[in-house]
């Protein structure tokens, strides 16, 4: 008599659950035993039951050593596709580099031929965005650079204050919290930041 087509779903009573996991358990194990001799394959299978007892089969050596064969080769391949990402986008920024030289130069001789290389209008655009990103670049490196010193200072105020704090409790004073007044800065001797007429 031909058996049934299996519906792909979870088994609700738990003996019949229990009982086809044993023999499909059974059955993987045995194909994988199988499959190992036939062709010479190394296989792993790591099995966890619903009550979470775990059941293993490593056909060559032991389960320890194929799972460090596998991250191995699984580390080695990701390497490889790191490195060809790498790749791709250092050529990207290669070409993109070349072009920005070519549009330059060609500014450059522009300026100092008195035109006569004629540079077209989409070089100019195009010259004009890079000086605009150049520029971006730089303002925003200028205000990351000062929001860090500015982070440190007070970082600082904050130990020098918890230092006169503990100094004036070990002289028996009451501590008195000194603030400072964000407008003084301007009376500061040195300021923050190099200036520099370029920004």
């Amino acid at each position: 008599m031909a058996r049934g087509k299996v519906q792909m779903r979870r088994i609700e009573n738990p003996v019949h659950r229990q009982v086809t996991f044993c023999k499909r358990r059974s059955g993987l194990l045995k194909k994988a035993k199988e499959l190992s001799v036939l062709c010479d394959a190394e296989i792993g299978i790591i099995i966890f039951s619903a009550h979470g007892k775990m059941y293993e089969l490593a056909t060559n050596g032991n389960m320890q050593g194929l799972v460090e064969k596998y991250m191995k080769s699984s580390r080695c391949s990701a390497e490889e596709q790191a490195d060809e990402k790498q790749l791709v986008e250092s050529q990207m920024e290669v070409n993109m580099l070349r072009n920005e030289i070519d549009v330059l130069q060609k500014g450059l001789r522009y300026m100092f031929e008195g035109g006569a290389g004629k540079m077209t209008l989409d070089e100019l655009r195009i010259l004009e965005n890079n000086l605009d990103v150049w520029m971006y670049h730089i303002r925003s490196a200028k205000m990351d650079i000062m929001a860090q010193e500015i982070q440190l200072l007070k970082n600082k105020e904050e130990i020098l204050n918890a230092a006169n704090k503990c100094l004036q409790e070990q002289m028996g004073l009451p501590y008195i919290p000194v603030h400072t007044d964000p407008t003084m800065t301007n009376l500061l001797p040195y300021p923050l930041t190099i200036q520099n007429d370029i920004y």
